[in-house]
């Protein structure tokens, strides 16, 4: 019992710092765009930037005699595959990005949480959880304070801009989704460097001269290295370690982490001032992601301590 429930607490702490990370992208993709930088490069910078990390990482561990293992076709593509999903979510999030205000594009960008439990219910044709769905709620109406879309609405916005991240949506939750049913025998550094190859063709479709353009001695760099770790590298990493142990329904939840941890970045980088109705939003948030997990160890807890009893009685 202590096992399964200690490994069902560290799953969820890495999906959760795992969505906490994405927060720091909404700070470096307006600090780019600011740079001179546009939306495209900006997405050719992150993936590129991954995927040498992940291959760094690849080449210790050869130098440490591990060996990469051979996979079958299927899941190579299925990885490739995750990686294409993990790239649009980036291209419709930064687009909508460079288009609107950071608090309506991560409002969004959020509706990835009720998403998430769509998709769960399609997979396993089964709804999701009483708790499961409680959650979801207070995590929303968590996202309309923190993200202070109350006051300022949708209107006089670009439809176009907000669709792209109501599609970053559907792909995000989508990423994390999968994240827990791809699961190939070989290291988290092949993984993710797999991953990131995927990620890196699809973004070819739109930035296609990202190597060749020269744009990366022009000061890209930078915003490549944070965004490629923290949007790519930990993400991907992070879900694809937790997320299996995880219900789907759960996953997305505890990956809302990227709100607080977006309007903590951007408080500190770009000074902007959190209201107290956004703390409370921020508090509403954890309270729902912890009220997620709680149900979750229990239920585990209690499903484990029937099945000793079981044993024993036998």
């Amino acid at each position: 019992m202590s096992a399964t429930s200690n490994r069902s607490g560290i799953a969820a702490l890495e999906v959760f710092v795992g969505g906490a990370c994405y927060g720091a992208n909404a700070t470096v993709y307006k600090l780019a765009y600011a740079g001179g930088f546009t939306w495209p490069q900006v997405i050719g910078a992150q993936m590129w930037f991954a995927a040498a990390f992940f291959g760094i990482a690849l080449i210790i561990l050869r130098l440490r005699g591990k060996k990469l293992v051979m996979l079958d076709r299927k899941s190579f593509l299925k990885l490739i595959g995750l990686g294409a999903i993990s790239c649009a979510t980036a291209i419709f999030y930064c687009f909508a990005m460079s288009r609107l205000p950071v608090a309506v594009a991560l409002t969004l960008l959020f509706q990835f949480t009720w998403i998430g439990l769509v998709i769960q219910i399609i997979i396993t044709r089964r709804l999701p959880k009483p708790q499961e769905v409680i959650a979801a709620v207070i995590i929303l109406l968590g996202t309309v304070l923190a993200s202070n879309v109350y006051k300022s609405g949708f209107s006089n916005l670009d439809p176009l801009a907000i669709a792209c991240a109501l599609l970053a949506a559907v792909s995000c939750a989508l990423f994390v989704t999968m994240s827990g049913r791809v699961m190939p025998p070989c290291s988290s550094a092949q993984r993710g460097f797999l991953v990131c190859i995927g990620s890196c063709v699809a973004s070819l479709l739109v930035c296609p001269d990202f190597l060749v353009s020269g744009v990366v001695f022009d000061g890209i760099a930078p915003y490549g290295v944070i965004i490629g770790f923290f949007g790519m590298l930990c993400p991907v990493l992070l879900f694809g370690l937790g997320s299996p142990h995880l219900p789907a329904g759960i996953s997305t939840v505890l990956a809302s982490a990227e709100l607080p941890a977006g309007l903590f970045c951007s408080a500190l980088v770009l000074g902007d001032v959190i209201s107290p109705v956004q703390w409370i939003g921020v508090l509403a948030i954890l309270g729902g992601v912890a009220i997620s997990q709680l149900k979750v160890r229990e239920v585990k807890a209690n499903v484990t301590q029937g099945c000793e009893c079981d044993a024993g009685r036998g």
